[in-house]
């Protein structure tokens, strides 16, 4: 398993002085990084950062499998209620490693997996559109919350239980697992008292990180997805991760030319995979990146407002939407290519075209032409002086898939300390949260409801009404 990061078109002899970045300026930073890595190794030693030991915690996975064996065959719909690092890593995953149309095969097709559907919004349309093609008998739904106190995950839940108890009565227990805390929140107590099932999240991993933990394994094992292999993936990769030399640790590495990118005033991140299964791979980093690095406060207090602002591409799709942009808009996005050296399947263009104009085709592949069509991008970007680099996964499969989640979960944790912010908590989350439980009247949130209505008071409204 060979995964290059190449970074040519980031430095300024291929885009040019202004935007590009000097190797004084990577030099610059090596102090620094060595004393960020070592930082790194004393918190994990004291129990910090337990993401980076996921892919060697076998008990968890043999756990997983072992609720997965127990559960198999019983249902054939598995819908995940979560919503952020509860859902993305699972979609993400899930759509790399089964078949684009898993969820349209038929049950014999499917070899007796079940359907996954992961539902992280309370949008009434569509949660009411997936449990009309859904039979209660054969449904079962991970509910996952780490505190167990989502707001969106918990009324998803007491729908979800409205309906099994109006279809299967009193067995309605059956037809759902809690994923949550070992210990702690409000649905740990359920799990104990009501004897739903349960699965643990490891303490000390947060939801953006928890796509290595059952949060994501589990649904991951019963729609049929090796998770040993993805697990073996990025355990085989940490070699690579877990050094402190700044120019052979591609997290470290990327992480620095996106830290020195924002410095030259790059601030938008562009993911961009040119493999439709890795489509959702760039939706779970944008909420990583997001998340770990936009912050108002630093680590030592000092207001900072800092972050890159992270973008979703797809190619080829979006050379016909978002690319116009970034060939000719403002000079504030670097791109991050994901290319497939083999994808699993090919299609050749054979002899007979319908037109002249269609020749040139001829004797190429689908899969020659999507290649040809990243590396035109990105030359006509490199000519434009717009920043990219890439990433290159020989294949899609659960062991390149399991590496790319581990470095860029390192990339985020280094980029953190290099931004001097903490990537591991999301303050600015919180607010929104208890504005809503206040407006949704739980107790012990009247100081926000009285905030909230102060805050109104003082606008006047301005609404353009049309009829």
């Amino acid at each position: 398993m060979i995964i290059s990061l190449n970074y040519t078109n980031m430095m300024a002899d291929a885009v040019g002085a202004e935007y590009g970045i000097h190797e004084t300026d990577l030099l610059a930073l090596r102090a620094r990084a060595k004393t960020i890595h070592e930082e790194i190794c004393n918190r994990r030693q004291h129990g910090e950062y337990a993401f980076f030991d996921l892919p060697f915690n076998q008990s968890m996975v043999e756990e997983v499998l072992q609720l997965s064996d127990e559960m198999s065959g019983r249902f054939k719909n598995i819908v995940v209620l979560g919503i952020g690092g509860s859902a993305l890593g699972t979609t993400a995953v899930f759509r790399a490693l089964r078949p684009l149309t898993h969820n349209l095969l038929t049950d014999e097709d499917r070899h007796g997996l079940p359907r996954l559907f992961v539902l992280d919004n309370v949008d009434p349309d569509g949660f009411a559109a997936h449990l009309a093609i859904c039979d209660p008998a054969q449904t079962c739904f991970l509910v996952i919350s780490k505190s167990g106190a989502t707001v969106e995950t918990t009324c998803q839940f007491l729908v979800a239980k409205q309906w099994l108890q109006q279809a299967v009565g009193e067995e309605y227990r059956e037809h759902f697992v809690l994923i949550t805390d070992p210990e702690k929140g409000s649905l740990r107590p359920l799990a104990v008292q009501q004897g739903y099932r349960a699965c643990d999240i490891p303490p000390g991993v947060g939801g953006r990180f928890s796509v290595l933990t059952p949060v994501s394994l589990l649904p991951l094992a019963l729609a049929g997805v090796d998770i040993q292999a993805l697990l073996r993936g990025a355990a085989d990769f940490a070699p690579h991760l877990c050094h402190g030399s700044l120019e052979s640790n591609p997290a470290y590495l990327n992480a620095a030319l996106q830290y020195l990118a924002y410095q030259k005033g790059l601030r938008t991140s562009v993911l961009m995979p040119y493999s439709d299964r890795l489509r959702d791979m760039a939706d779970w980093f944008r909420q990583l990146w997001a998340e770990s690095l936009g912050k108002k406060y630093s680590c030592d207090g000092r207001v900072v407002h800092v972050g890159p602002t992270p973008v979703n591409a797809l190619g080829t799709t979006d050379q016909h939407s978002q690319v116009q942009l970034y060939m000719e808009g403002p000079f504030d996005k670097v791109v991050t290519f994901i290319t497939v050296d083999h994808f699993d399947q090919d299609l050749d263009v054979l002899p007979g075209a319908p037109s002249p104009e269609m020749a040139y085709l001829e004797g190429h592949s689908m899969a020659e032409l999507i290649r040809m069509e990243q590396l035109a991008t990105a030359v006509a970007l490199t000519k434009n002086h717009r920043p990219n680099c890439m990433i290159s996964l020989p294949n899609v499969s659960p062991e390149t898939v399991g590496a790319l989640i581990y470095l860029f979960e390192v990339q985020t944790l280094f980029a953190g300390a290099l931004f001097g912010v903490n990537p591991l908590d999301q303050p600015g989350v919180e607010e929104g949260k208890q504005f809503t439980y206040a407006l949704m009247g739980r107790s012990g949130f009247e100081e926000k409801g009285q905030e909230y209505a102060r805050i109104q008071s003082r606008l006047a409204p301005r609404v353009l009404n049309c009829q």
